[in-house]
């Protein structure tokens, strides 16, 4: 958790501080992620971080944690417009293209979602997955048993499958387009989310 010091910024310098944190932690990862780079394109003193964080992996994983925040209340307003009074299938299809869509229009939670995922510090990556999860989740569970009590899901149906299976298509379908080597069957690399629509649906 961030100190109190941290809180007593104002809101304007937070931001500028998450902002090029996003953007340093999404391009080089947690490893080689420089605080020093933060500090001088934030226009803090290296100081500053440490009397906000105590070191450097709770500040990475505050910074993963208001990202993934940020994404999960932008899919929920999202998911909200989707429409209900259609089969289950069409409507998962649509919060798919919301999705593809969210990431093609924001650049610095894509490249941290991508950091967190491909984090290779085992201690790390389960640091800031586990989080991340969470917010997943949070969105994932009440849909699944929403559309399950509309009867839309079958009885029998394993919700937790379901929702594991939700949780390793989203990253790929977030990722795939923007990254070399993820995806070696559908081609989504360099498509843009209108172009991926075929291969979602």
């Amino acid at each position: 958790m961030p100190t109190s010091t941290w809180f007593r910024l104002s809101v304007g310098k937070r931001e500028r501080v998450l902002e090029v944190a996003m953007r340093e932690f999404g391009e080089h990862g947690y490893s080689t992620g420089s605080l020093n780079t933060i500090a001088r394109e934030a226009g803090i003193a290296k100081g500053s971080l440490f009397q906000y964080f105590s070191d450097k992996m709770e500040f990475y994983a505050f910074v993963c944690d208001e990202a993934s925040r940020r994404v999960r209340e932008e899919m929920e307003r999202r998911i909200a417009g989707t429409s209900f009074d259609q089969p289950f299938e069409d409507w998962l299809f649509d919060v798919f293209c919301e999705w593809t869509e969210y990431m093609a229009e924001h650049p610095l939670e894509r490249t941290l979602t991508a950091a967190l995922n491909f984090e290779l510090d085992n201690k790390v990556r389960s640091l800031v997955r586990d989080t991340s999860n969470q917010h997943y989740l949070q969105v994932i569970e009440p849909m699944l048993h929403g559309w399950k009590e509309r009867g839309a899901i079958r009885p029998d149906a394993d919700l937790q499958v379901l929702t594991t299976t939700l949780l390793l298509m989203l990253p790929f379908i977030a990722l795939a387009p923007y990254y070399d080597g993820l995806d070696p069957v559908h081609g989504l690399r360099g498509r843009t989310p209108a172009e991926q629509r075929p291969v979602i649906r």
